[in-house]
């Protein structure tokens, strides 16, 4: 796997009145590879959804570069998609509508039997084959955020970020995404940041584990490599040592060097 996304020396400032400016993040550096899913933890305030931003292209680093394969990101992309932790479905079209759109918009030049096969291509990927001519009033949470991840898949993206996609749903609900997202990324081989408050969602998922000092100034503390193979089964890994070693570190990091009084 080469490194083709890349942070380095990465500072972002947001500017305050009278001159002054809040240092959300600094001297962040990381390499990421094709195919590598990264998770981002941190206590509140440590940057995670600042860095997601800027690989993004919806925010502008104020120091440092940012490339995706050799170019400088300066501004979103079709080749980085988002799923936010709200779905941000348009209410007045269907699931299958949704994302359309998506795909009219990135790949104007497709015949229209290939848009109707890509776009139920994607929707039967995230199952919901059933519920393709429903409006997302008219399906759980849960299903709206498969909704938004088939949306941005379907645009065929190098890069996936997903900001905290699960954590406004129950636990059985986001252990049934978790095992759809692993099962998608399996086959589609594309890279995967996601930013999460959840060590074991962190741990399940991930190749390396990057963990955020407290901010302000944030910056890269420590990066954990999780050496468990693929397919993984939640189940199996409760008593894998490696599992444990992993899940113990991150708690190690959180709890200990960089506890946060107010969490």
């Amino acid at each position: 796997m080469s490194e083709f996304l890349s942070l380095k020396k990465v500072d972002k400032a947001f500017p305050l009145g009278g001159g002054k400016e809040y240092v959300a993040v600094t001297d962040v550096n990381l390499e990421i590879k094709e195919n590598e899913i990264i998770s981002i933890i941190g206590h509140s305030g440590c940057g995670k959804s600042t860095i997601l931003n800027m690989i993004a292209g919806l925010d502008l680093a104020t120091g440092g570069t940012i490339t995706l394969d050799g170019s400088e990101i300066r501004g979103p992309g079709p080749e980085r998609a988002v799923v936010f932790q709200n779905h941000s479905l348009l209410p007045w079209m269907t699931v299958y509508g949704n994302i359309e759109m998506a795909v009219k918009k990135v790949m104007p030049e497709l015949l229209p039997l290939e848009l109707k096969s890509r776009v139920e291509k994607f929707i039967s990927m995230v199952g919901l084959d059933h519920a393709k001519d429903k409006y997302p009033g008219e399906i759980s949470g849960g299903m709206k955020q498969r909704v938004g991840i088939a949306r941005a898949l379907s645009i065929k993206p190098d890069v996936l970020l997903m900001d905290e996609p699960f954590g406004a749903l129950d636990s059985l609900t986001r252990a049934n995404l978790q095992e759809h997202l692993m099962r998608i990324q399996g086959t589609l081989k594309n890279t995967v940041i996601i930013i999460t408050h959840d060590i074991d969602e962190a741990v399940l998922l991930s190749d390396r584990v990057v963990m955020m000092t407290n901010g302000p100034s944030a910056t890269i503390g420590e990066i954990l490599e999780v050496k468990l193979d693929r397919p993984r089964d939640r189940l199996e890994l409760q008593e894998d040592h490696e599992y444990i070693r992993c899940r113990e570190a991150i708690l190690e990091f959180l709890y200990k060097k960089f506890a946060k009084e107010d969490e």
